[in-house]
């Protein structure tokens, strides 16, 4: 039998995430059967199970992916092209996601490997570029970076909680532009012209 390529493995792989992800979305975790996961990826259990281990490690996979994305894009564009990648993500997807602090909380097994996925280096190049650009001026500098980068994080944090809850988002300029005051430097005041005499 010939041996698949490399580029073709990635490409079943990529096949087997993008299908599981719209199964996830619209049955939610528990209701992601093997089977509707072998109908929304178009392939058998064999096939999805000799990439991925078992259910869990395939929903981990996709919701690593998402924090990856999600602080590639920050660490690429700044915080607010981060934060409206967020609010663009489907709502249904993000109603699974947050099963996922459900089952991190529930599930020692689960939580087991969610922490071996962890990454702490991306968080720690996230809190150093806030602290550049603190020195650089673009953010406030009378609180730590890593106060930044949370308050940050949980606006993006409570925009899933809102949208998975089937609410939009409104006013999300204001939105942006409330984040943009907290976090800006203060504006510096001209200087008073001095008095002659």
């Amino acid at each position: 039998m010939p041996r698949i390529t490399e580029e073709r493995r990635t490409e079943r792989r990529e096949q087997i995430l993008a299908g599981a992800r719209r199964c996830f979305a619209e049955y939610g975790y528990e209701g992601a059967t093997v089977v509707r996961l072998e109908k929304a990826t178009g392939l058998s259990r064999g096939a999805i199970f000799n990439y991925f281990s078992s259910k869990d490690d395939l929903f981990l996979e996709l919701a690593w992916r998402d924090d990856e994305r999600f602080i590639r894009l920050w660490l690429a564009k700044g915080w607010e092209a981060a934060i409206r990648e967020v609010a663009a993500e489907d709502a249904d997807w993000l109603g699974v996601y947050l099963e996922l602090t459900r089952k991190i909380r529930t599930d020692p097994g689960f939580r087991r490997a969610h922490e071996k996925r962890s990454d702490p280096e991306r968080a720690r190049e996230l809190i150093a570029q806030v602290a550049s650009e603190q020195e650089q001026g673009l953010f406030r500098e009378d609180l730590p970076a890593e106060q930044i980068a949370g308050f940050i994080s949980l606006v993006a944090n409570g925009m899933v909680v809102q949208m998975a809850a089937g609410e939009p988002i409104r006013a999300f300029d204001a939105l942006i532009e409330f984040i943009r005051s907290a976090v800006a430097p203060p504006a510096r005041q001209p200087a008073r012209p001095r008095r002659s005499g």
